[in-house]
């Protein structure tokens, strides 16, 4: 009956290896932020380069968490986060990119 015993370690949804991972979770809160921020500045027109510049981030932060990442909880984290990078990055490209029709 030893199992029951054992206590459980707070914060360790779906972390399989009961570990700490520093580097791997701040590159997932950097994703989820940049992500976040890149979604929601990409609903409106003038906030463009906002969005096209966060996406980029967000997606470069989360492909390099993706490939460090240890646990089901960091993937699923940074696989929202690149989704969100993702959309508000390719929305941004199609209201004026990344340079804001400076270029050309």
């Amino acid at each position: 009956m030893a199992q029951t015993m054992r206590p459980t370690i707070a914060g360790s949804l779906l972390a399989t290896d009961h570990k700490r991972h520093l580097l791997q979770d701040a590159l997932l809160a950097v994703t989820l932020v940049l992500g976040a921020t890149a979604f929601i500045t990409a609903q409106f027109h003038s906030l463009h380069l906002i969005s096209s510049w966060t996406g980029l981030l967000g997606i470069i932060t989360g492909a390099s968490g993706q490939f460090i990442s240890e646990t089901t909880r960091e993937r699923f984290g940074l696989i929202l986060g690149l989704g969100a990078s993702a959309f508000g990055f390719f929305l941004g490209m199609s209201q004026g990119g990344l340079f804001g029709g400076l270029i050309g």
